[in-house]
C-alpha cells in the first residue's frame, strides 16, 4: 500500500469511535472438551468485524492453545470505550538514541560511507511472482563504523570477543545513568563521573555533540574522555559506555586510550549516540544490540532506551 494512503488510513482510524464486539461463543479444543461464553465484550479496532477474525481475537486474547473450531453467536458491534485504554496509556516511554543510516552517509572522515541498493528491485520482482506481488531485496556495502554503533573488544585486541561473542546481558536492558557535560567542555574528566552509581550500569555521556551531525563541524573539536576517566571507568564496572560525539578518544591521540582501558576491560563502547537530552539521568533501561557476525568487531546498533514509568 503506498506511503500515503497509509498515512491517510492511520489518521482516519484516530479520529473513529471506539468499538466493543458483543458476542457469545463455543470453542471445541482438539484434544476433547470445549468452553463456551455469554455476553462476551471485547475491544476491538474494526467495525466490519468478520467472524473468523474476532474468532482470532477470541483465542488470542484469552492464551487458548489447541482449538479445533470457534463459532460466533449473536454478535453485535456497539460504539463504546475501549476498557483497556488505561493499560495502553501506562507503557514504557521508548526512546530512539539512534541516528539514521542512509546511502552517502559519511560517519568519519576518512572511512566510505555506506553504498545501498536494490540487489532486486520491485520491477525485476514482478517476474517472479504472481499479478499484483512484488518484493524488493536490498543490498548495503559499508564499514562496521557507519552510523550510531557498538564496538566489541576484538576491535582493538585481536584475542577480544567479537560481536558474535558478546552476551546479550551485556547490551541489552542494562540499567543507565547519562553523565551531563557543561556546554562548551571538550576533555570529560573523572572528576564529572564521580558521584554517580556506575557499577553495572550503561554510563552515557552527554554532551550535545550530536546537534552538529551532518555537517563538516561534527569531525573537529568533538568531546571525548580522558585517560583517567576511561581508568575510573572500568574500576567502577561500568557494563557499557557511550557518547553522543565522534569519538570516546582524542581523534588526535593515536594511542587510544580509551578504547584501549575501556575496551581491555570487556566494556563495550556506543558511538555517535544521539537524543540524549530526553532522558532522566537514571530512571531508564538502554539497549544496544548488533547483528550476530562473528570476525567483526564493531556494527551499527539502534540503540534505544526504556523509561522506567515512574518517568
Amino acid at each position: 500500500m503506498p506511503a500515503a494512503r497509509r498515512t491517510r488510513g492511520v489518521a482516519a482510524q484516530a479520529t473513529r469511535p471506539e468499538c466493543r464486539a458483543l458476542f457469545d461463543f463455543e470453542i471445541e479444543f482438539a484434544n476433547g472438551g470445549g468452553v463456551k461464553g455469554e455476553g462476551f465484550r471485547l475491544d476491538i479496532l474494526e467495525e466490519g468485524i468478520s467472524d473468523e477474525e474476532l474468532a482470532d481475537y477470541v483465542v488470542r486474547d484469552m492464551r487458548l492453545l489447541m482449538v479445533k473450531s470457534v463459532r460466533i453467536l449473536k454478535k453485535a458491534v456497539v460504539e463504546e470505550p475501549h476498557k483497556r485504554a488505561v493499560a495502553a496509556a501506562t507503557r514504557p516511554e521508548i526512546v530512539d538514541l539512534s541516528h539514521v543510516v542512509e546511502d552517502g552517509l559519511v560517519t568519519y572522515r576518512g572511512l566510505p560511507p555506506p553504498v545501498i541498493r536494490d540487489h532486486m528491485s520491485r520491477a525485476q520482482s514482478r517476474a517472479l511472482y504472481a499479478p499484483g506481488t512484488e518484493f524488493q531485496i536490498g543490498r548495503i556495502e559499508m564499514v562496521g563504523n557507519t552510523g550510531t554503533y557498538l564496538d566489541s573488544p576484538f576491535h582493538r585486541y585481536a584475542d577480544g570477543r567479537d560481536l558474535s561473542e558478546l552476551p546479550l546481558p551485556s547490551l541489552a536492558a542494562l540499567e543507565g545513568v547519562v553523565i551531563r557535560t557543561p556546554a562548551g567542555l571538550r576533555a570529560v574528566s573523572r572528576t564529572l563521573l564521580s558521584g554517580h552509581e556506575l557499577d553495572g550500569r550503561a554510563v552515557l555521556i552527554h554532551t550535545g555533540w550530536d546537534s552538529r551531525w551532518g555537517s563538516d563541524a561534527y569531525f573537529d573539536g568533538h568531546p571525548f574522555l580522558t585517560e583517567d576517566a576511561a581508568g575510573y571507568l572500568v574500576r567502577c564496572r561500568a557494563a557499557l559506555v557511550g557518547i553522543d560525539s565522534l569519538n570516546v578518544d582524542d581523534a588526535a591521540d593515536g594511542r587510544r586510550p580509551v578504547h584501549t582501558a575501556l575496551l581491555g576491560g570487556g566494556i563495550p563502547v556506543v558511538e555517535h549516540l544521539t537524543g540524549l537530552e530526553r532522558l532522566p539521568t537514571t530512571g531508564f533501561r538502554f539497549f544496544a544490540v548488533p547483528v550476530k557476525v562473528r570476525g567483526l568487531g564493531t556494527f551499527p546498533v539502534r540503540a534505544f532506551a526504556v523509561l522506567d514509568r515512574c518517568h
